[in-house]
C-alpha cells in the first residue's frame, strides 16, 4: 500500500511528519519500509488567514495535492497540518482514498491515555483553535480544552509558530512555546497538545512536566498500523 502525504503546510513539519513515519515502521532493513508519495506543496494559501480573515480558500489546493496522490498510486492520504483539518471535509469527497484523519486520532489517543486526562492545553494556530477542531472532537469524549490568553497565543504560540516557518527553532522559540505550555498547566491542563505540526519541531515532553502529545507522531503511527493491518 503506498503512502500519500500531502504536505507544505510548512515543509518542516512535513519532514518531520515522513522522519516520524520512518521511525513508527517496525522495519529492520530499507525494504521493510513504506512506499510514500509525497507532494509538498507550500504554495497552499495559508489556512490561518482563511479561517480568520477571509483570505484565500485553500480547498482548491487541497484537492489538486490530494488528486494529484491518487492517480499517482496513493492508496490513503496523510495531512500533517492541524488547520488544514477544517478544510478535509470537502477535500476527502474529492478522492476515492481514505484520508486519516490527525484530529480524530489525537483525541483517540489522549482518551487512552493512563491516569484519564480530563484538561487538556492546546498549543495551535489561532486558525485551529477558531475551529474548534480539538474542541469537537475531545468534547465528544468529555475532556475540556484549555486555550491560550489571547497575548500569549499572539505573541508566544503564534510567533513561535512564524518563527519555525521561517526557519528558526532554537532556544528562544523553545522558550516562548515552555512558557506558553506552563500558562496552561498552571490553569489545570493535565496534557499539552502540540496542536500545530510546527509546534513539536522545538518543544517536546522533556520541556513539560504533564504528557506531551504529538498529533504528528500519532498520526505517523495510525498510518504505519493501517498499512499493516492491510498487508
Amino acid at each position: 500500500m503506498v503512502v500519500g502525504i500531502l504536505g507544505g503546510m510548512g515543509p518542516a513539519a512535513t519532514a518531520d511528519f515522513y522522519l516520524k513515519l520512518v521511525q513508527a515502521t517496525p522495519a529492520t532493513v530499507d525494504q521493510e519500509h513504506l512506499q510514500v508519495l509525497m507532494w509538498s506543496d507550500p504554495t497552499i494559501p495559508d489556512r490561518t488567514e482563511a479561517l480568520l480573515t477571509h483570505g484565500e480558500d485553500p480547498t482548491p489546493a487541497l484537492i489538486a495535492g490530494a488528486r494529484l496522490l491518487q492517480q499517482s498510486g496513493a492508496a490513503l492520504l496523510a495531512v500533517p497540518c492541524n488547520t488544514a483539518h477544517a478544510f478535509l471535509g470537502a477535500v476527502q469527497a474529492e478522492v476515492d482514498i481514505p484520508i486519516i484523519h490527525m484530529i480524530e486520532e489525537t483525541a483517540n489517543s489522549i482518551r487512552r491515555l493512563s491516569p484519564n486526562v480530563h484538561h487538556v492545553g492546546l498549543l495551535s494556530t489561532t486558525g485551529t483553535q477558531k475551529a474548534g477542531l480539538y474542541q469537537t472532537w475531545l468534547g465528544t469524549k468529555d475532556i475540556q480544552v484549555l486555550s491560550p490568553g489571547l497575548r500569549s497565543q499572539e505573541n508566544l504560540v503564534m510567533a513561535s509558530i512564524r518563527g519555525i516557518k521561517a526557519g528558526t527553532s532554537g532556544l528562544s522559540v523553545r522558550l516562548q512555546l515552555t512558557h506558553a505550555a506552563q500558562e496552561l498547566i498552571d490553569a489545570g491542563a493535565q496534557a499539552i497538545i502540540g496542536g500545530c505540526t510546527e509546534v513539536p519541531v522545538s518543544l517536546g515532553a522533556e520541556d513539560i512536566t504533564v504528557p506531551f502529545v504529538d498529533p504528528a507522531r500519532i498520526l505517523a503511527e495510525a498510518v504505519v498500523q493501517r498499512v499493516l493491518e492491510s498487508a
